[in-house]
């Protein structure tokens, strides 16, 4: 669909924005809306604040709370998923922060009513003491967020050299320079119909040199993507994560590397039964078998070499090693840039990969044996390694045949 074009400023110092706070709601149940607005009151008790909301017209006023000025908006651009903010959701905000003069804006995504009010003073207070990004950090138990914990962090991290823990969160506080910076990228996928399209926040803010700052945002109700296929999710996410990769190549090669994370997880609660692994092995293993011919293309003799060891390993042994990880993520995305396959078959050969890292993080993480170890602590090993090992990501990236298999 075509979408409105938004005239960027030519001048980011020259920018409406005043020292006023925005409040962009992606859509949510009108019944949603009081609780969502109740928190807000809470969090910023007696402030004059701007909530904007596409369903505006299903809600008479404020809920009786003076302090809050809802209005409605018609977007500019309209996404159609909900479970990740999108272009159209940047592009939206963009506009609605100039509308409405915002010097701060926070952008929150389906499900926020869950957002505590600490949660969402806490992102204001990071715009307020002079950040450009505030992130948060999400409370989640041991066994969700693994495609963050396995890929988008430890990358991000060692790549963009930025280390908030959930890079690709669905809440973000922004100053007028970073929504604007965002939108003109955001810009870029609508002008061509993809106003689904994912942006990538921590890492334009880091190319942009910009300030991001992480703020606890504790427990929080996490929307469900609507594919039901791994396959299709990981490529989706996996696709757009190396795209952006490519387009920053130029930044992330001379970056430096991060100081982790100041926040810690929940730790593991020892009485949890281990998880059955055994259809993930499954996945990995038959594979292995069928995808041999495409993994060669893509990996290197080593990589190939771990990757047999373990279709021969007992499961109650099952481990892949964090640098045997580093490196096949990181072939796999010099791969999508050089279109060694076809990039779908390419990103539909890295989810039983994948697969296998869950159910060796799990294996590791699970029950208070020996050998066992926080799964926390060991995502923050895992990133260290990528840190480690992002040189041979760059060596790779400038001279790709110097290794042909």
């Amino acid at each position: 669909m075509a979408s409105t074009q938004i005239a960027m400023e030519a001048n980011p110092s020259a920018h409406p924005g005043g020292p006023g706070l925005l409040v962009s709601l992606a859509s949510m149940p009108a019944s949603a809306l009081p609780a969502m607005l109740s928190n807000l009151a809470v969090a910023f008790p007696g402030q004059n604040i701007t909530v904007a909301t596409p369903e505006i017209s299903t809600v008479p006023d404020s809920g009786g709370i003076a302090s809050l000025r809802l209005v409605g908006y018609t977007p500019a651009a309209a996404a159609q998923g909900a479970w990740v903010l999108t272009a159209a959701d940047y592009l939206n905000t963009f506009q609605l922060a100039r509308e409405h003069h915002a010097g701060l804006s926070l952008m929150l995504g389906a499900e926020a009513q869950s957002l505590s009010p600490q949660a969402l003073r806490n992102l204001a207070a990071a715009l307020g003491s002079g950040n450009d990004l505030a992130v948060p950090h999400y409370t989640l138990r041991p066994r969700e967020g693994l495609v963050n914990a396995a890929l988008l962090y430890p990358v991000t991290r060692a790549l963009f050299g930025a280390a908030p823990r959930f890079p690709l969160a669905i809440d973000f506080g922004l100053s007028f320079r970073a929504v604007e910076h965002l939108a003109t990228t955001a810009q870029r996928f609508t002008s061509a119909g993809q106003d689904d399209a994912v942006v990538w926040p921590v890492a334009e803010a880091a190319a942009a040199g910009l300030s991001i700052a992480e703020v606890e945002a504790g427990e929080r109700v996490l929307p469900q993507p609507p594919q039901a296929d791994l396959n299709s999710l990981l490529g989706e996410i996996a696709g757009s994560f190396f795209a952006e990769i490519d387009t920053r190549a130029t930044f992330w090669q001379r970056s430096r590397i991060a100081p982790g994370s100041a926040f810690t997880q929940l730790a593991l609660d020892h009485t949890e039964a281990p998880p059955d692994v055994r259809p993930m092995l499954d996945s990995f293993r038959n594979a292995y078998t069928n995808l041999h011919e495409i993994w060669s293309l893509i990996l290197p003799p080593n990589s190939l070499l771990g990757l047999k060891r373990l279709s021969l390993t007992p499961v109650p042994n099952f481990r892949m090693p964090d640098d045997l990880w580093a490196r096949i993520v990181y072939d796999f995305t010099l791969a999508w840039r050089l279109r060694t396959i076809n990039r779908g078959h390419l990103l539909g050969a890295l989810t039983p990969l994948y697969l296998a890292w869950v159910a060796s993080h799990l294996l590791l993480t699970s029950g208070s044996e020996a050998g066992h170890m926080e799964p926390e602590r060991h995502i923050q090993e895992l990133a260290r390694v990528f840190e480690t090992d992002k040189a041979y990501l760059v060596s790779r990236w400038r001279w790709p045949d110097r290794f042909n298999p």
